[in-house]
């Protein structure tokens, strides 16, 4: 019975990367940005990715607004918008200390990759274990407040289950360590 139930779920991973341009392609080349693929490195079973935004980045001393779904967090949100506004993260050291501080945590954290970074800015991509979703997760140095300003936006979907402010805690704790 058990023997069955792998084969059948063998046949069907096989059909499934079959449908997605061949066993040798699914595994071989790299797929883009916004494909669905079955995936076997890094823990995720599934690659829900979506587009990288075009809008990240630093414009005028802000990141990008949250869209209106409540699947994003940031420290510029206005100070009514309890759903998306979260506190930036203060810090006594130098800019650049704070910044290289940043980077480590996100380094040291599951699934991330830094896409970005700059004297004062940091992007990086955080993907979920199981079904590969991407987040874009930005840190910017603001040296006027002494803060870095944070924003933590899901690519896809609506709701996050409080993913986005969950990680932004997470790292402050561990900057404040």
């Amino acid at each position: 019975m058990i023997k069955a139930g792998l084969a059948l779920c063998l046949s069907f991973c096989i059909l499934i990367l079959i449908s997605f341009g061949g066993v040798q392609a699914a595994i071989a080349s790299p797929q883009p940005p916004s494909a669905i693929y079955l995936a076997s490195s890094g823990g995720t079973v599934f690659k829900f990715s979506g587009k990288r935004p075009t809008t990240l980045g630093v414009q005028d001393g802000k990141l990008s607004a949250c869209p209106s779904s409540p699947n994003c967090v940031s420290s510029q949100a206005p100070d009514g918008d309890a759903e998306h506004k979260i506190a930036p993260i203060p810090y006594t050291t130098s800019p650049e200390q704070a910044l290289a501080a940043i980077k480590s945590i996100v380094q040291g954290m599951d699934r991330t990759a830094i896409i970005t970074e700059t004297e004062d800015y940091l992007y990086a991509e955080f993907t979920s274990a199981l079904m590969g979703f991407v987040d874009d997760v930005e840190f910017f140095v603001d040296p006027t407040a002494q803060v870095i300003q944070v924003r933590s936006a899901s690519r896809l979907g609506q709701s996050d289950l409080g993913v986005n402010r969950k990680r932004i805690e997470d790292i402050r704790a561990q900057f404040r360590a």
